[in-house]
């Protein structure tokens, strides 16, 4: 088997996605901690409120692992048989992976952002919790449909 540029073009576009969508989940993850536990050292009852919170940033990491994995497994990465792409495919690929990279990375740093306010309205009015999740996940939209694009970008790409 030979490895081609456009292979590893292939695999480079499924690496941006996982890393970018997790290092976007990363600093949104912990920003979103660091205020949930400035608000449970004064009310330990709210700290299922605010881990609702801490988690859906987290989400742009899994959504580009899943990118990559489809992607590798497509290309045959995945069970050892890698299919030897022109430089076209492979492009291809490394296309169909920004959505979910760049869409991932941009979109957990503001789901991040929107769930430290939520944070905030937790510690002053827990009762409102449903509303600062709301907020929250509504940046995932994005997320989601940078998903979407990435997923249905990768499987159109013909592999012989």
């Amino acid at each position: 088997m030979t490895f081609t540029m456009g292979t590893a073009l292939a695999i480079l576009g499924g690496a941006f996605a996982a890393t970018l969508g997790g290092v976007g989940s990363a600093i949104a993850v912990g920003r979103v901690g660091r205020a949930a536990a400035g608000v449970v050292t004064e009310d330990p009852s709210k700290f299922g409120k605010v881990l609702i919170l801490q988690i859906l940033p987290g989400t742009q990491g899994l959504y580009g692992f899943l990118i990559a994995f489809l992607l590798f497994n497509k290309i045959g990465l995945i069970g050892g048989n890698i299919a030897e792409l022109t430089l076209a495919q492979g492009a291809m690929f490394f296309c169909a992976s920004l959505p979910m990279a760049i869409g991932g990375l941009v979109s957990a740093l503001h789901q991040g952002n929107a769930a430290v306010a939520g944070v905030g309205i937790v510690a002053k009015k827990p009762e409102e919790s449903g509303k600062s999740i709301i907020f929250a996940a509504m940046v995932e939209t994005y997320a989601v449909l940078a998903l979407l694009i990435s997923i249905l970008a990768v499987f159109g790409v013909p592999v012989a």
